[in-house]
Formats: C-alpha cells, structure tokens, sequence
C-alpha cells in the first residue's frame, strides 16, 4: 500500500488491542478463535485479540474483518480505535435502496407485553411504543388478540408492533411489527418484499455483530439489541451483551433507530441511556409491577431525563 504506515508485528497488534480495550469487556470469558479466512496480518491479529475479549466466532470474524478495513482506510494500525464506521462493516450505503417505512429516530419507552388488554392499558398510560407478544398456537386466537391490540390503541398515541406475527399485523392495520433473526432468516425474498410493501414498520431483535449485519441486508425501521442484563423471561442463545457491547453496537448502528432490551429495569436506565440509544424495553418492570401506570410514568421521566 502506498502512503500507509508499515504494520506492527501481529502478535504486537494483538497484545495492544487487548491493552487497550481489556477493562471494558473485562467481563467476558474468552473464546475460542475461530480458523482464519484471510492471512492478512491486522485480521489475524484483531481474530484472536477479540476472541480473547470474549466475542463469539461469528462476531470475532466480523470484527477482524472490519479492523482490517479501517486499517486499509486509515493507512495505519490504530489499536485504540475500535471499529464502529458501517462502510468497514460492508453496512449498506445510506440512503438505503429498498428500505422498511420509517419510525421515529427514538421511539421512548417500549412496552413488550404478553396481550391486547396489556397493550391498551400501558398506551391509556402513556407509554409511546408498545408490542404485543401473544404466545400461542391457535391462529384463530393469534387473528383476534392482534385485532384486539390494534383496537385497543385507537384514541391514544401509542406505535403499536406485533411480535412474530407479521401477516396477522398487516391484515389487522397494526403500526408495524417485530422479529427475531430466526424469523427474520426465514422469510423468502417474496415474503420480506410483501412485508416492506405493506408498508409495515419493522424492527428487528440482534445479539451482536454478525445478526446486526444481517439485520441490516432488510433496511428494517428499527434495530433492537440484547439482551444487555441477565433475563428469565426467554432462554437466550448468547451471554447477556452488557452495556460496553450495547455503546459499541449503537456506534455501529447509529443510523437506524435503536431499542435495547434484556432485563433492563429502573435502576439500569441511566447506564443504558448513556450509550445514546434511543429507546429502552422493559416486560418485568411494568408487568411485575404492583401498579404498573406508576411504574410507567417512573420509567418515562427517567428516559426523557437521562436518569
């Protein structure tokens, strides 16, 4: 390359990217690095230096990747920076060519709640998003707690979405609605393309890199990311993210709308909302609550407020 910088030694780029960003993902056992795809020497280094910050192989792979990237932009090694350009990432250019309807930039408090009476309670409170998580194998059943949620909407100003069941949600005129990566992973092209025209809002849930890369191949209207604490509410996949991870990943992510969710109660708000991410879910904070209006009105004046 001309007009760079002659690289360090692997092993030095290694030991410096560990230097500086150990205290942060100090939490995080190590992980087993996985095969090189490249002999690039900053890929090799940033493979196994993020690997041994704990990130899995999917998400370690895609970091190297990306440090090689800006090292190639930069024209020199810089260890202190950890990577968070979108163009390093191979992110889509903005703006996006075939992207979901849009939503508002911070979408507040979102309320993931378990039915329509649920929903219709916490938007008569207050809460600007809300989403029904209805669990059930009945269609019949799911048709009319998607219909009843929407219903139980009108007159306030809640962004209602629906989670897994997309159709249900465009056939019964829902603001948008939420999917998990298998879910998402698992649409045809015909199907996102039915979905996108709909002109449904759609969020998507990611746990790291990897799926927030795949997330971004859809233009979805949000992205959600988690779980940032420990949750009981659903066996999760990966370690929860902390909050190091979550800052990284709005970085990264900063153009779209962001959600963090995964065990997240009052007492966590100020942390979270110190990474910029512009909305924050909670299940347990309000259903759990012994009055659960109240408990709302806290959660929202700590998020309007910074708390």
């Amino acid at each position: 390359m001309s007009n760079t910088v002659p690289l360090p030694p692997a092993t030095e780029m290694q030991q410096a990217i560990l230097q500086h960003h150990g205290a942060a993902f100090a939490d995080f056992p190590a992980q087993p690095a996985p095969a090189p795809e490249s002999d690039e020497p900053v890929y090799r280094a940033a493979l196994a230096a993020c690997s041994a910050l704990g990130f899995i192989a999917q998400d370690a792979s895609c970091l190297a990747r990306a440090w090689a990237a800006q090292t190639r932009r930069l024209g020199f090694f810089d260890a202190a920076h950890w990577p968070d350009e979108p163009a390093d990432f191979g992110l889509q250019p903005r703006p996006h060519a075939q992207p979901f309807a849009p939503c508002p930039q911070a979408l507040g408090l979102y309320a993931v709640l378990p039915d329509a009476a649920w929903v219709g309670r916490m938007a008569r409170a207050g809460v600007p998003t809300v989403q029904l998580r209805y669990k059930s194998d009945d269609s019949a059943a799911i048709a009319r707690e998607v219909q009843a949620a929407v219903q139980a909407v009108q007159g306030t100003d809640a962004l209602l979405f629906i989670n897994d069941h997309w159709r249900e949600a465009m056939a019964a005129g829902a603001y948008g609605a939420h999917l998990g990566q298998e879910d998402l992973d698992a649409l045809t092209r015909e199907e996102l393309d039915e979905l996108r025209a709909s002109g449904l809002r759609l969020g998507v849930s990611t746990h790291g890199y990897a799926e927030m890369l795949r997330a971004d191949a859809a233009s979805p209207s949000y992205i959600a990311m988690g779980a940032v604490f420990p949750t009981t509410l659903k066996k999760m996949a990966t370690v929860p993210q902390g909050v190091a991870r979550l800052a990284a990943y709005a970085r990264l992510m900063r153009g779209y709308p962001q959600v963090a969710i995964g065990g997240i109660g009052l007492e966590q708000f100020g942390q979270v909302r110190a990474t910029a991410v512009g909305s924050i879910a909670v299940v347990r904070a309000l259903v759990n609550a012994e009055q659960p209006e109240a408990a709302a009105g806290r959660l929202m004046h700590a998020l309007r407020a910074g708390l």
